[in-house]
């Protein structure tokens, strides 16, 4: 995403939350026609799934939230945020980079493309298990996966059994 990890964009250059996705979005554009990913979204990073999703449904086998915001056309950014639900890794960077009805006119999510690829939740079980209940209760995903012994951070708590549940997931939805 702009103004994370290596990319070299500044978070005051950021005047959108849809410039915060600018990166996410070149590369699925650059991908070939007949290419398809399975798209992982981990925390906030959750929110740029549907995102894509709205835009490049026919490219995307599978979304993946991994202990992740998961919004979507009936339970959009501005309900998951007045839930006043925060995690602790918001902290990470300045939020909200940007007001709540900037983001809720910017995401607009619709029923036929949100529902053409298929959604899977990972949960990680030593994380906030209200925030993740509220994500599956509210949206449900088509599959939940549980990690058991993994935090909010899964990729460092447990990198082996998360790349064992991105490897199941790639085979089970890539070829549908």
């Amino acid at each position: 995403m702009a103004a994370s990890g290596v990319h070299p964009k500044q978070v005051h250059e950021l005047r959108s939350f849809l410039d915060y996705f600018e990166p996410l979005m070149e590369f699925m554009e650059s991908l070939p026609p007949e290419e398809r990913v399975v798209l992982v979204g981990h925390s906030m990073g959750g929110i740029g799934v549907p995102v894509a999703i709205e835009k490049f449904p026919e490219k995307i086998s599978a979304g993946v939230f991994v202990a992740a915001a998961m919004p979507g056309p009936d339970f959009d950014y501005k309900t998951i945020a007045q839930k006043n639900l925060v995690l602790a890794t918001l902290l990470v960077r300045p939020y909200p980079l940007f007001s709540d009805l900037a983001i809720h006119n910017e995401i607009l999510l619709t029923k036929e493309r949100y529902r053409s690829v298929h959604r899977v939740y990972v949960v990680c079980d030593q994380e906030n298990d209200v925030f993740q209940r509220l994500m599956i209760e509210n949206n449900p995903p088509d599959e939940v996966k549980v990690i058991p012994n993994s935090d909010h951070m899964v990729m460092f708590s447990k990198p082996h059994d998360l790349c064992s549940s991105l490897m199941e997931i790639g085979d089970k939805y890539h070829s549908t």
